[in-house]
């Protein structure tokens, strides 16, 4: 009995990302095959973390993972079972003109991290975020990190007064590869 409590143990211990939430197929690194993403979820550790992997489909039609991140998507429970569950949660994966988008919801809003394959690395290009405090005011940025632009607007969504409205230019190099990209890791 001592041994399967232990063995039981210890397979509590490693990650176990067998959950398929979802795999997407399209053009990434633009060679003109339908390249794959898989997002799979560890349900046995108590996080219940996230495991984004990306697969180059090759000439000969096999896949080459290219990609392995487990922070790119919060933890369904980032502090375990007993605490809350995630204010951000995984809402989907796409592939739009060869970019990896990922979408996540959020109570009153939702946000996306927009990522290229450009100098042999998944460099995050985009974010956007559009969320409301729910007292009528709609909050929505946009961060294009190619071109350092970034436009800040609140409107009230009852009216569509704009309350403010800004763009600035903030450059950020190197930009943030998708192997080491931890979400809201820092203000930019």
């Amino acid at each position: 009995m001592l041994l399967i409590s232990l063995k039981v143990g210890a397979q509590n211990k490693k990650n176990d990302f067998h959950n398929l939430i979802t795999e997407v197929r399209g053009d990434l690194n633009r060679d003109g095959f339908p390249d794959l993403i898989r997002v799979t979820q560890d349900t046995i550790a108590d996080t219940r973390p996230y495991r984004l992997q990306v697969f180059f489909t090759q000439p000969n039609g096999k896949l080459k993972l290219i990609v392995t991140t487990d922070q790119v998507i919060e933890a369904e429970f980032p502090n375990g079972r007993d605490g809350l569950r995630s204010q951000a949660g995984f809402d989907s994966i796409t592939i739009k003109n060869n970019v990896l988008i990922i979408r996540v919801q959020l109570t009153r809003g939702m946000f996306m991290h927009k990522f290229r394959y450009q100098l042999e690395n998944f460099e995050l290009i985009g974010f956007t975020i559009l969320n409301s405090n729910g007292l009528g005011i709609l909050y929505k940025e946009d961060f294009n990190l190619s071109t350092g632009i970034r436009i800040y607007k609140e409107e009230r969504y009852d009216t569509g007064e704009v309350t403010l409205n800004t763009k600035e230019k903030k450059l950020i190099r190197p930009l943030p590869k998708l192997q080491d990209f931890v979400p809201f890791d820092n203000d930019f």
